[in-house]
């Protein structure tokens, strides 16, 4: 079963970011159903699923499948592009090809997905220290550095989301027992900030920065920490 879905997974991925330029994107985006890259687009899929299953039409129902799905979701998604949020229709494309591309598998290889290992204590634990690194955090950082707050922020919250992925990068190091990780993370940290130290005349950015940094890490850690004791003592 695996080896089928790495296939049909590998022409996807080939098609969909190898072998399709900014130029035929554009030209979808512009001429929708009328551009010549979009059946070109859909040919070079049949190719790849062609040579991922050596040419086995055995396959055949689960290529036209394929390649008639990719065709309706490539044009939903060129009719909804100025609709929608790009990131989101980004992301909604890509699941819906994924679950074509499961249902086919499944077509030729019938298979089950246990969701109740979610509810396991192993799970559900992970679900809530993630969602204490990310979200929870967040808003704690901001809440006690308050005092420190700088006047201009971003827009578009870029530094929220850096934050979070920066505790989740912490808490996978200590989870990996790749503590050194943390101090490559905070030296390159250190790095890109160093511009905004050394040009900052305002103390508060200065103190904003490292409280921030400090803060950032010192939860990720204890957060790490006490998911592996936790993890440690239910097993």
């Amino acid at each position: 079963m695996l080896t089928l879905a790495i296939k049909f997974i590998l022409a996807h991925l080939a098609g969909d970011f190898l072998f399709q330029t900014d130029k035929w994107i554009e030209d979808k985006n512009e001429k929708k159903h009328k551009s010549s890259y979009l059946y070109w687009h859909l040919l070079i899929h049949f190719i790849l699923l062609l040579f991922t299953l050596q040419f086995d039409f055995h396959y055949w129902v689960g290529i036209v499948i394929i390649i008639v799905s990719h065709y309706i979701i490539d044009l939903l998604k060129l009719n909804l592009n100025k609709k929608m949020n790009s990131q989101a229709l980004f992301f909604t494309d890509q699941v819906l090809h994924f679950i074509v591309i499961l249902g086919v598998v499944h077509y030729y290889i019938p298979f089950k997905i246990d969701l109740t290992s979610i509810y396991s204590t192993e799970s559900l634990l992970l679900i809530t220290f993630m969602l204490i690194t990310t979200h929870v955090s967040s808003v704690v950082i901001k809440t006690l550095i308050s005092k420190w707050k700088i006047d201009e922020e971003s827009p578009n919250q870029a530094g929220k989301y850096i934050g979070m992925l920066e505790r989740l990068f912490v808490f996978s190091f200590i989870i990996l027992n790749y503590w050194e990780g943390i101090g490559f993370l905070l030296a390159a940290k250190s790095v890109f900030r160093f511009g905004d130290l050394s040009k900052a005349k305002d103390r508060n950015l200065t103190e904003y920065i490292l409280i921030g940094t400090l803060l950032s890490f010192g939860i990720a850690i204890a957060t790490a920490v006490g998911y592996k004791y936790l993890v440690e003592i239910s097993i």
